[in-house]
């Protein structure tokens, strides 16, 4: 059956001990591991180290195998979400290396899942971007399934601010692209982790793409939006999106979250949904963001069995 787990970026301030206790103790099955290199974060909910694939000893592995099974919660992905196609080439050169060092740590852990984005180069159109994707993904998708590793894109358009303008930092936004990624990347390990809040900015349909990429979807997130359709007639959809567009606990938004169940589970899906929490309400301190978790663990378990 689906498990219902959390993005670990939500509780940076935390251990890994201390997520996983957190999460047996509100209830979840399991979570979404971050494994940023350890740094600062650049960004909102990046730079989060709960496993430092940098520095993974086998003692490290055999206590956070101990710490999953006395707890009864699993790790269903590793993520690392940075921008392997920036256009500072530096930049994206230092994302390869790490996101390579993670898709290696995966197995050692027993896990079957990295999480992540292809990238953009912000300035550049699909189809100038298409030459250096393929020349970036496919080595690391010939790694993945030398692994036996699932890759999950997801469909974020890392698109909030002017320095992410006009392109966004992550192509795989769109149908019409995943399919064109499936075509011209020849590896049954490359899929989705979909994130049904990216299409309702986007004015899409998250229940027919779950039809139609059902088969690609390894890992899903769990996270609500809301659209304000008056500022939206404002100032368009061309606009920068935190202008009209707000991330929600799930429950607190536009997705019919009944319907998404129901679709994903009538496709064969029974793998990973994973709230992520990016609601700014709930942000103040580690007892709201807490209280977000559970308020999301109580709505969401209606869902399942």
């Amino acid at each position: 059956m689906m498990q219902l787990g959390f993005v670990t970026a939500i509780v940076g301030e935390l251990s890994l001990s201390q997520v996983i206790h957190l999460a047996a103790e509100i209830g979840y099955d399991c979570v979404e591991v971050m494994c940023w290199p350890p740094s600062k974060a650049e960004r909102r909910y990046a730079g989060v180290t709960h496993i430092d694939v940098t520095n993974l000893s086998d003692p490290a592995i055999r206590e956070i195998h101990q710490l999953c099974e006395s707890t009864g919660v699993s790790i269903s992905g590793l993520g690392y979400y940075p921008n392997c196609l920036s256009a500072n080439r530096d930049e994206a050169a230092t994302a390869v290396e790490h996101l390579r060092r993670v898709m290696q740590a995966a197995p050692a852990l027993g896990i079957k899942n990295v999480n992540t984005f292809i990238g953009r180069d912000h300035t550049l159109s699909v189809e100038a971007n298409w030459p250096r994707l393929l020349d970036t993904w496919c080595p690391l998708m010939e790694l993945a399934d030398s692994l036996d590793l699932k890759i999950g894109i997801e469909n974020c358009p890392m698109l909030f601010t002017l320095d992410e303008w006009p392109g966004g930092k992550n192509i795989a936004t769109c149908p019409e692209v995943w399919s064109r990624l499936f075509r011209d990347i020849p590896s049954k390990n490359l899929g989705l982790n979909f994130d049904p809040s990216h299409m309702v900015w986007q004015l899409m349909d998250y229940l027919g793409a779950i039809r139609k990429f059902g088969d690609r979807i390894w890992h899903t997130h769990a996270k609500d939006a809301t659209l304000d359709r008056h500022k939206l007639n404002e100032v368009g959809l061309l606009a920068l999106p935190n202008l009209f567009h707000t991330p929600k606990l799930p429950g607190l938004g536009e997705v019919q979250w009944g319907a998404f169940f129901a679709t994903l589970m009538e496709t064969g899906f029974r793998g990973a949904v994973c709230v992520e929490v990016e609601d700014r309400a709930y942000e103040g301190t580690f007892e709201a963001r807490k209280a977000s978790l559970v308020q999301s663990y109580r709505y969401l378990k209606n869902f399942l069995p």
